[in-house]
């Protein structure tokens, strides 16, 4: 299925469903969870809310990269220590191979910043809707979560949110979370998510 293919309904239909924006408010300390990537735009967003006093824990996800051969959370760390942010404030998981170990290897990470009585904001690719799932599922003592969004590259193209479908790497991973997510929110191994008043709820 080629971009054209896909009418302005339908584009705006899966742009709806798997856009994961929903900041923080603006004077909200809140827990910044990265997951795992090969890019470094999440370190960069985490790092201006840390200068801002509104990230006091950034907890940074990822193993070795399976396209560089990096560890995605150590390149997190050295891009946010370059930043300004200091050592005590990162928590890092290294193990990770894929978003739901994203989440269950930073549980104690997570818990602490709810513990702490910080909310957390995920901070993932705009179309990453299974970030949110896998959080909900794994970390219900969350309850409730906002989330900053990105937009990768891949190819050298930015994949934007009126761009994708005409991007053939991102346009496959626009579709898989589209498709994926709904199923396994029926099949139950994934809990379901809202967007309610401007926080993702389970």
């Amino acid at each position: 299925m080629s971009g054209e293919e896909l009418s302005a309904e339908q584009i705006r239909e899966i742009v709806g469903f798997v856009d994961i924006e929903a900041p923080p408010p603006q004077d909200e300390p809140t827990a910044h969870f990265i997951f795992g990537t090969n890019q470094g735009q999440p370190a960069e967003i985490a790092a201006e809310q840390y200068n801002k006093g509104l990230a006091p824990l950034i907890i940074v996800s990822g193993g070795v990269n399976r396209h560089t051969g990096i560890i995605e959370a150590h390149e997190f760390r050295k891009l946010l220590v370059e930043r300004g942010v200091p050592d005590s404030a990162i928590r890092c998981e290294d193990q990770a191979a894929n978003t739901w170990q994203n989440v269950e290897l930073s549980l104690p990470y997570l818990r602490e910043a709810v513990e702490s009585g910080l909310k957390v904001t995920a901070i993932s690719k705009w179309y990453h809707r299974r970030t949110l799932h896998c959080l909900a599922t794994l970390a219900p003592e969350i309850d409730s979560f906002y989330a900053f969004s990105w937009e990768p590259i891949y190819a050298g193209k930015v994949v934007s949110r009126i761009d994708w479908p005409y991007i053939p790497d991102g346009k496959r991973r626009v579709i898989r979370e589209w498709e994926e997510v709904p199923r396994r929110v029926t099949e139950g191994s994934f809990k379901n998510v809202n967007l309610v008043d401007g926080i993702w709820r389970s």
